[in-house]
């Protein structure tokens, strides 16, 4: 889908949809479980469906309302599903749920798009394969496979990626020994916040150092059917913070839970180093703005939040650096390398660093972007066009599915002159 954006004066109330990785991580939780287990409020986005799916396939029972999805699981022994599991783009559904696969004594196949084909797996699987599990996986990527049964024991996570040792957290207290996790390091320090939150609440027994880079999991833990409320998307939620920013003329932001432990909510902490003035209450409110100052931003807690942060930033006065974030190249796309290609198509320069993006901020003329199929860079360059003085086009702008299935809608609503062929 070609998407053509208009400049635009945004205005009016949106709601944020449920979490995608609040959505997965109950997923994986309910299909793990004993009984029925109900998701109210949860994500129904590309990445979400394919997780749900292919709970499915391994034996969960499941029925979807409008507003809440009921799972029955299945006490942790799942049913081989005879087939390939296609977990489409979701890199978190995929190393969630490989963790939880890899207790089962039998093979179990996983692929993926073009894109999900790109994410590294390989240092995850070998965790798995030190704790006695087989994996073939010729590219250290999808596709593989896993055949377990993975017992416990002692093992080490890459801390490049949180998701590496979420999906240890969620799959050694179903072991039937225990388990001690090491680390060198850890990025996105929050993301693991998300899964021992879920963890607490499923009464899941673990020992961690303050740093977070030792765990103790004790093994033969059970996980009851529970019913949990799915918390609104900080993620999704700092798309329409920076339309306001930079195209709006008065919107309040409604869902949000600060006391939450996602990470992406320094976003809202970010924009006020540009200047900007947000009202926080019942509704956040984000009045209109007079203008943006650059700034420097460590976004290693937010790897997610760069692109929109990078339209934020080629708006600003002088010139933003967002710092300390690598992994932000081991995304969907190398988002780093990908936000300055396309940026410099519509007369924003920039620097890469090894670890960041240098912005300087200016005046956005027009031009044609690619999405290059990453969902985040696609909503960056439609809220990016809101406020351009000439019309954007986005290539490939459909992907914006994968997160928020409610983008075009939603931003139309607001006053966004979108034009899609």
């Amino acid at each position: 889908m070609k998407l053509t954006v208009s400049s635009s004066t945004l205005s009016g109330s949106i709601a944020v949809s449920g979490s995608k990785s609040h959505t997965i991580r109950g997923i994986i939780a309910a299909l793990c479980a004993d009984g029925k287990s109900i998701l109210h409020a949860p994500l129904a986005s590309e990445d979400t469906l394919a997780t749900l799916d292919a709970a499915r396939l391994l034996g969960a029972e499941v029925v979807c309302y409008p507003d809440r999805w009921e799972i029955t699981g299945t006490q942790g022994k799942f049913r081989n599903p005879g087939k390939v599991i296609d977990m489409k783009n979701s890199g978190t559904g995929l190393r969630l749920l490989s963790g939880v696969c890899a207790l089962q004594d039998f093979t179990i196949s996983f692929d993926g798009d073009d894109s999900l084909r790109t994410r590294k797996m390989s240092t995850l699987l070998n965790s798995f394969v030190q704790l006695g599990a087989k994996v073939n996986a010729p590219t250290g990527k999808c596709p593989f496979s896993i055949c377990g049964p993975v017992k416990g024991g002692k093992t080490t996570a890459d801390g490049q990626s949180s998701q590496f040792l979420s999906s240890l957290l969620f799959s050694l207290p179903l072991a039937e020994k225990d388990s001690i996790v090491d680390l060198e390091f850890l990025n996105e320090q929050p993301y693991v916040g998300i899964t021992t939150s879920w963890m607490d609440d499923l009464g899941l027994v673990y020992k961690k150092s303050d740093d977070l880079l030792h765990w103790e999991i004790p093994g033969k833990q059970k996980i009851a059917a529970f019913e949990k409320n799915i918390a609104a998307d900080f993620s999704t939620a700092a798309f329409p913070l920076i339309a306001g920013l930079i195209a709006g003329n008065g919107i309040f932001i409604r869902n949000l839970d600060f006391n939450d432990p996602q990470g992406d909510k320094k976003v809202f902490d970010f924009v006020e180093k540009f200047g900007a003035k947000i009202e926080r209450g019942k509704e956040l409110f984000i009045p209109r703005q007079k203008k943006l100052t650059g700034c420097e931003l460590d976004l290693n807690s937010t790897p997610d939040a760069l692109p929109i942060l990078a339209v934020a930033a080629a708006f600003a006065e002088g010139t933003t650096a967002l710092v300390n974030v690598p992994q932000a190249r081991i995304k969907e796309t190398d988002r780093i390398a990908v936000m300055a290609q396309e940026l410099a198509k519509v007369g924003i320069k920039t620097e890469e660093l090894p670890d960041g993006l240098i912005i300087h901020g200016g005046t956005m003329h027009a031009g044609t972007v690619d999405s290059h199929n990453d969902h985040r860079i696609a909503m960056a360059f439609a809220v990016a066009g809101l406020a351009a003085q000439e019309p954007l086009v986005i290539n490939n702008a459909e992907c914006a599915g994968v997160s928020y299935p409610g983008f075009f809608d939603d931003f139309k609503q607001l006053g966004a002159l979108f034009q899609m062929d």
